[in-house]
């Protein structure tokens, strides 16, 4: 089930960012974005236990993806699609028209995943990601009415 993140989801997102990510964001940091009117985050649960998440601040008409991430033994289900999925519907909605992400250039189911969403490359950040260093991708995706859910 993919709902709106709330306060209960704030440190199992915290854990999974350390699990997931070798410079993850804090608690303090996530529990920020629940006040930021500019933030939207969605989380996937299964039986009650958050096993991804994806977030993103938007200036209209265009937002920006903060971060996505799924629990290691939920890779490969569906999960993080379906998470995207709901976000791009979500972010329509309210009036988005383009959303940017970056993503690591070796990370290449990350980059499978958007690019399957329609998601083209749009630039390059050197040096972007630390522990290790790499280079990010700037990727784009034009929102248009077919992104909406039925």
């Amino acid at each position: 089930m993919i709902v709106p993140m709330q306060e209960t989801h704030i440190a199992q997102i915290a854990a999974l960012e350390k699990r997931c990510f070798s410079d993850p964001w804090s608690e303090t940091s996530v529990r920020s974005e629940l006040s930021n009117p500019l933030s939207f985050w969605l989380v996937a649960e299964e039986d009650g236990k958050l096993i991804g998440y994806v977030g993103s601040q938007s200036v209209a008409p265009e937002a920006d993806v903060m971060n996505l991430a799924v629990a290691p033994e939920w890779r490969n289900k569906g999960i993080g699609r379906a998470l995207m999925t709901a976000l791009i519907a979500q972010l329509h909605s309210r009036g988005i028209t383009a959303l940017f992400l970056e993503v690591r250039v070796g990370n290449t189911p990350a980059q499978n995943l958007y690019q399957s969403l329609g998601f083209v490359e749009a630039g390059r950040r050197p040096k972007y990601y630390v522990n290790p260093t790499e280079d990010a991708l700037i990727l784009r995706k034009e929102l248009t009415d077919a992104d909406t859910v039925d």
